[in-house]
């Protein structure tokens, strides 16, 4: 999708949780139900979240310079790391509160919280289908995309724990929901922080060295690959350096061989190489 379109996604996205936001809050007060309060938070975390995600998308946008050279594209990928903890930390707060709604129970005005919760699906399903194609593309803008899909099942979660309410007046239905929404974003914001982190501690992005190794020992001239190092600079880019011991050869004969080793390499999803060419000039070939 077009980043511009994608743009006018994500800052519609936020405006329309924000709004919710403070309709669900209202809601919740008055009906004094603690899963509505919960779901009004969720929506807050997912504004502020789209919001994170939005601010590192413009950033990410920018080309690279003298200070930055590789650009901004890990802009992003710090997005997705504290829109991942924004999540883990709000969900163990929801627990919390729910252990305390099941020690003390309280009535709950389904008058006020059905219509708020169905308000608040409605205006959920409508950001979830905004944000369902960009968020393919990008792990920022999936990071901002689950909080929705979070917060989705949270007032599915509600309206059905309402009507419960309603028909046996079971109110530790209430806090039971809100742990089991709770429980399902610390799933997905563990997931989005590891693969966050993974990014930032510069990972060998899955690629397996020796096979990256064995694949530019069988170029002609190339005696053996050594210092071999492979990470991420963001999402989609991949990047590597490595020392190449060759036969003693000319300059143009060794371009081709770092010509050939930048075209072996892009099987592995490698975006951006980095060859130094030397003949017996490293003691260690780890």
């Amino acid at each position: 999708m077009h980043r511009a379109g994608t743009g006018r996604r994500l800052a519609l996205a936020v405006g329309l949780n924000f709004t919710i936001t403070a309709v669900e809050i209202v809601g919740g007060l008055l009906s004094g139900s603690l899963a509505l309060l919960g779901d009004s938070l969720h929506n807050l975390n997912d504004a502020i979240a789209i919001g994170i995600s939005y601010a590192a998308f413009l950033v990410a946008s920018r080309q690279g310079n003298a200070r930055y050279t590789f650009g901004y594209k890990r802009a992003e990928v710090i997005a997705t790391l504290v829109n991942s903890l924004i999540l883990l930390l709000l969900s163990a707060f929801l627990v919390y509160e729910s252990y305390l709604r099941f020690l003390s129970p309280g009535e709950i005005s389904t008058e006020i919280m059905l219509p708020v919760a169905i308000v608040g699906l409605a205006a959920n399903l409508f950001t979830a289908v905004l944000l369902h194609s960009p968020s393919r593309g990008s792990m920022n803008i999936r990071s901002a995309y689950l909080h929705i899909l979070g917060d989705t099942v949270s007032s599915v979660a509600v309206i059905i724990g309402g009507f419960a309410i309603v028909l046996w007046h079971v109110l530790w239905v209430d806090p039971l929901i809100t742990v089991l929404i709770s429980a399902y974003l610390i799933y997905n914001g563990a997931a989005m922080l590891r693969a966050s982190a993974d990014i930032l501690m510069e990972s060998a992005a899955g690629v397996d060295i020796e096979e990256v190794r064995r694949e530019i020992e069988e170029i002609p001239g190339v005696l053996n690959a050594h210092h071999i190092h492979v990470w991420r600079l963001g999402e989609r880019d991949i990047a590597m350096e490595c020392h190449v011991d060759v036969e003693d050869m000319s300059v143009s004969e060794s371009g081709r061989i770092i010509s050939e080793i930048e075209e072996r390499v892009r099987k592995f999803g490698i975006t951006h190489v980095n060859v130094q060419v030397e003949s017996g000039r490293c003691r260690s070939k780890g």
